[in-house]
C-alpha cells in the first residue's frame, strides 16, 4: 500500500511540475506584430516584432518569450560598437532543447541596423535560439556570405531603452564569444565565478 501511495504522489508531483520543454511549443504562430519587455540587470529595454520581417524568426522569438526561455539568461558577448549576443539559458536541458530545434531559413528583408535584433547563425538552418542586438548600423550583415546562406535576418527593433541596451558590460569583448561550449556545458555557475561583470536578461514577457 505504501508503494502504492509513494508512486502516486510521484506521478502528482510530476503532473504538476512545469514543463522544461514540449515540442508542441514551436507549432505556435506569432501575431502579425508585438511588443516585449525584456528586464535587465542595467535596466529595461522594450521591442517590437514584426512576423512580415522573417515570419520563421518572429514566430521563434515569439515562442521563446511566451515559454520563460530568457530568465536569467546572460548577455554573454557584447562586443564594443558592434553586438550584443544572447541566448545561451542556464539549465542544459532547455538550451540543448531549443538549441536542437532550427528554423528554415529566410532571406534578409529589414536592414540590420542599430538596435535592430537578428539570430545569429553559422550556416544553413543553424537559426535557433541565439540572438544579437546590433548596437550600431551593421549594414554588412544583410549581404554577408555565410556557409551556404546571405546575411542575418532582422526580427525585431529596440524601440524603448536604448540608452539600457549600450550599457552592458563589454569589457570582455569577444572573448566569451570563444567560449561557448563551457557556457553551454557549465551555464551560468561558470560565467558568474569567471566573469562576474557579465550582464543578464532577468526576464522577458510581452506588453501591450
Amino acid at each position: 500500500m505504501k508503494k502504492i501511495t509513494l508512486l502516486l504522489a510521484v506521478i502528482i508531483l510530476a503532473s504538476c511540475a512545469p514543463k522544461k520543454f514540449n515540442e508542441k511549443w514551436l507549432t505556435k504562430k506569432a501575431p502579425t506584430t508585438f511588443k516585449a519587455r525584456f528586464e535587465t540587470t542595467k535596466g529595461n529595454f522594450d521591442i517590437v516584432a514584426r512576423r512580415a520581417w522573417s515570419p520563421k524568426g518572429v514566430d521563434r522569438l515569439y515562442q521563446l518569450i511566451k515559454y520563460g526561455y530568457f530568465d536569467d539568461v546572460a548577455l554573454f558577448r557584447v562586443v564594443p560598437n558592434f553586438v550584443a549576443q544572447f541566448g545561451i539559458h542556464n539549465d542544459t536541458i532547455i538550451n540543448n532543447h531549443w538549441r536542437d530545434s532550427k528554423i528554415d531559413d529566410e532571406p534578409v528583408l529589414a536592414k540590420n541596423e542599430a538596435m535592430s535584433i537578428s539570430f545569429a547563425r553559422g550556416g544553413k538552418r543553424t537559426r535557433s535560439h541565439q540572438l544579437f542586438i546590433n548596437l550600431k548600423d551593421n549594414h554588412r550583415l544583410d549581404d554577408y556570405k555565410g556557409p551556404g546562406v546571405t546575411g542575418f535576418p532582422v526580427i525585431a527593433k529596440v524601440i524603448e531603452g536604448k540608452d539600457v541596451v549600450l550599457k552592458f558590460y563589454d569589457g570582455y569583448g569577444d572573448k566569451l564569444g570563444r567560449k561557448q561550449d563551457s557556457i553551454n556545458k557549465f551555464g551560468n555557475k561558470f560565467l558568474r565565478e569567471k566573469f562576474p561583470k557579465v550582464d543578464y536578461i532577468k526576464k522577458a514577457y510581452f506588453i501591450k
